[in-house]
């Protein structure tokens, strides 16, 4: 009997015959009625569709694909249940015959030998191929990040770039980050020197000067320091764009009054800003901040390679602020490739060893504001979800409820 003795009933009422087995976790073959075609895929899950529903006109004719014997992440806890999909949602089993979780990463700067941030000649087919690639790494949504560049870069790439969904052709595109150009002086890292701006006129007309539109853009990042920031802030949060602070030398009173004006994510967290100070502990004291409003979330990016951050330090402020915890890659074009010369922006990098990794889900949707539909596994949701083995390998990556990759 499975975890829904109710469905089981209804199940073998459908064809009048005793049709489910359960035999070492997995569901057999039955019977013809109800058109059961079972998969199974190694040890991981078990599979199989249902072809015939009841005659309810209410209920949809699209065929259901029943994940069996699964560790689901739910919750923030491993739990063992049944998966049931159709037409790219999560289903409600206990409702199934009555009535009726993937990775995003928020900054990937390309990678594969792709820069985002160099104005080509065919950025969808770039955008696809790096899409393509991430799917093995579980990846099913990213945000294409453009790093410090000059304005016609902007004003070339960012039109053509576009918010879609995944599917076979590749992870789903949630918008892009820009990286900077508004960024400090002092901690601009890797971002070219001559290409940096401030908001000299005092508000959005500084903005627009440089993107040239804002149309699909879901984040963007800048050093809430520099005069006239706050402006920029409200401006942004009220277009429904999601304001990061990072390259900076800002204060912890600065920090919270970017976020008391909308601002809602720290880029890649002790990287490229003010380190911590007992007196002053900058942008990083925002995880414990008794001044972020009530009704807000800060959230963090952190790369958790073992070489942007010690794992002492990831710890340390998942503990002290683990609903805020977003992993990203801050993947770069030599993501997937061989140690060697690389472009970043407008620059051209030495990797040596260099090694990227990618997870989180529930928190980038949150951040993003798209937790009604992506990153979690509750009823209702986008059926993307990545299957993991006990080893946390990537095994095979679904968008929509749709194998899109398979190791």
């Amino acid at each position: 009997m499975s975890k829904y003795p109710a469905l089981d009933k209804v199940l073998c009422t459908l064809c009048r015959l005793r049709c489910i087995q359960r035999l070492r976790n997995v569901y057999v073959n039955g019977c013809f009625g109800c058109s059961f075609f079972l998969y199974e895929f190694r040890t991981v899950y078990s599979v199989f569709v249902l072809r015939n529903m009841p005659s309810n006109k209410s209920v949809s004719a699209a065929p259901i694909t029943q994940f069996i014997n699964c560790r689901i992440l739910k919750d923030h806890l491993l739990q063992r249940e049944d998966l049931w999909v159709r037409e790219g949602k999560i289903l409600n089993p206990e409702k199934l015959f009555f009535d009726e979780e993937g990775f995003a990463d928020v900054q990937v700067d390309w990678g594969y030998g792709i820069d985002f941030s160099q104005a080509t000649d065919d950025v969808n087919g770039n955008i696809t191929q790096v899409a393509k690639k991430i799917l093995e790494h579980g990846v099913t949504s990213f945000c294409p990040t453009l790093v410090t560049s000059p304005s016609h870069i902007y004003h070339k790439v960012l039109p053509k770039i576009k918010v879609r969904d995944g599917g076979l052709e590749g992870a789903g595109v949630l918008g892009v980050h820009l990286e900077g150009p508004f960024i400090s002086l002092e901690k601009k890292g890797a971002h070219p020197e001559k290409y940096l701006r401030s908001f000299q006129a005092g508000g959005i007309s500084d903005v627009l000067e440089i993107y040239g539109q804002l149309d699909n853009v879901s984040i963007v990042t800048l050093a809430p320091e520099l005069p006239n920031s706050q402006a920029v802030i409200r401006e942004l949060t009220q277009r429904g764009i999601t304001v990061s602070l990072g390259h900076s030398v800002a204060s912890l009173n600065q920090a919270e009054e970017a976020v008391q004006h909308g601002a809602t994510f720290i880029t890649h967290l002790f990287n490229a800003m003010l380190p911590f100070h007992h007196r002053d502990p900058g942008i990083v004291g925002l995880l414990t901040s008794d001044r972020v409003p009530a009704n807000r979330r800060v959230y963090y990016g952190m790369i958790a390679d073992g070489i942007h951050t010690n794992p002492a330090a990831l710890r340390i402020a998942h503990r002290a602020h683990p609903a805020g915890l977003v992993l990203v890659t801050d993947a770069i074009t030599a993501m997937g490739l061989p140690p060697g010369r690389h472009t970043l922006g407008q620059q051209v990098i030495e990797i040596e060893g260099f090694h990227a990794y990618v997870a989180a889900s529930a928190h980038p949707a949150q951040l993003l504001g798209l937790s009604h539909r992506k990153g979690t596994l509750d009823y209702g949701t986008d059926a993307d979800f990545v299957l993991l083995d006990d080893e946390l390998n990537v095994k095979a990556t679904y968008i929509a409820g749709q194998e899109v990759w398979r190791i």
